[in-house]
């Protein structure tokens, strides 16, 4: 599990079924009820913050996630397949659009 901008205390509890090898992220082996139990705690104390998380399956990509509140990634589904994308930010937007404008003057 990744967790952005939650409460400390959130993260504690985490740390009691899972081990936090960098700051947020939870990394551990449960039961699918455990999982879905902490999937539920942290959806429901994350407030303003984003919960991930990534789990093992029988799947093509061998796992699945899933995401809940504001998280700075996205999962986007393409083809049967979970991506994640990643938003551009507006002044990166902006910019783009200026390149876009200059190579089109410049082909005139």
């Amino acid at each position: 599990m990744i967790l952005e901008r939650v409460s400390p205390a959130l993260r504690g509890q985490l740390s009691r079924w899972l081990i936090e090898p960098h700051t947020g992220v939870f990394v551990g082996h449960v039961n699918a009820r455990v999982r879905d139990r902490l999937w539920e705690k942290c959806c429901q104390l994350s407030r303003e913050g984003g919960v991930v998380q990534l789990w093992n399956t029988n799947n093509e990509q061998h796992f699945e996630m899933r995401m809940f509140g504001f998280t700075t990634r996205r999962v986007v589904e393409f083809e049967g397949l979970q991506l994640v994308e990643i938003p551009m930010e507006s002044s990166q937007v902006k910019a783009r659009k200026g390149r876009r404008a200059a190579a089109a003057e410049e082909k005139e």
